[in-house]
């Protein structure tokens, strides 16, 4: 028998024959143990994968709720979110400014609407000023197309992405509601309004005696000079030293 004979014939242990390791596998044998490897693998992933949270999605994550605690304008308010106050944009829509015609009417709207209550924000973007732009609910009520529906707000077409709210713009424009039923001249877009120049201070009028007694109420010192040396006005110079209003003199001297 040759050497090589020798390693690769069987030998017995406790009287069993067993095959020599290096001995080939059958073609068989060995198609059965490859399928059995890869079904332990894919097993194995997919226990892996399964005890893996899923990743939260973009909905989810960008939704806010929280209460209501503030109320700043017709448009905007505070959202009071674990703790944190979030400044929120109301998206879609542009309610009238504080100084405008029905400003203050709108916010009153808002708040009768949202303040103190518990509200979820689904989150549009963040605008140039750092606020949350999105639309708000309370309860089952969309807020943001009620302002609208309701006429305390305009449909801010510029940012719009749908047409709905621009049809519940036309419908309370129709029925007269809110700030539709102002005079046409007393309706101006905030957008529009908040790019107007500001108009000129007047011209002071003449000045007259007795008028002003106080620093508070002097526009310059030219006009304290002229109260305390032409009208006798000594209340003016606290401190006897000939100088009036000295917090607007003392560049002066």
């Amino acid at each position: 028998m040759s050497p090589t004979s020798r390693l690769e014939a069987p030998f017995a242990v406790g009287g069993h024959p067993v095959r020599h390791a290096r001995e080939r596998t059958r073609p068989g044998a060995r198609r059965l143990l490859q399928l059995a490897l890869a079904t332990a693998v894919v097993g194995s992933t997919s226990l892996l994968a399964a005890s893996d949270p899923a990743p939260a999605s973009d909905t989810e994550e960008r939704i806010l709720s929280g209460r209501v605690v503030s109320i700043t304008d017709g448009d905007t308010l505070t959202l009071l979110v674990d703790r944190e106050q979030v400044r929120v944009r109301l998206a879609q829509i542009d309610a009238p400014e504080i100084g405008q015609p029905y400003g203050k009417k709108a916010k009153a709207a808002l708040s009768a609407l949202a303040f103190h209550k518990q509200a979820r924000v689904e989150v549009v973007d963040i605008d140039r000023y750092g606020r949350t732009v999105g639309e708000v609910f309370v309860d089952e009520i969309d807020v943001n197309r009620e302002m609208v529906r309701e006429g305390h707000a305009w449909a801010y077409t510029r940012y719009s992405h749908t047409t709905e709210i621009i049809e519940l713009e036309s419908s309370a424009r129709a029925s007269r509601k809110g700030l539709w039923a102002l005079p046409e001249n007393q309706r101006e877009q905030p957008w529009l309004w908040r790019h107007r120049p500001a108009a000129p201070r007047p011209e002071p009028g003449p000045r007259v005696c007795g008028t002003r007694t106080y620093c508070s109420e002097m526009a310059s010192c030219e006009e304290a000079r002229f109260h305390f040396e032409q009208c006798g006005a000594h209340s003016l110079d606290g401190d006897g030293d000939g100088i009036p209003c000295e917090s607007l003199c003392a560049a002066a001297r």
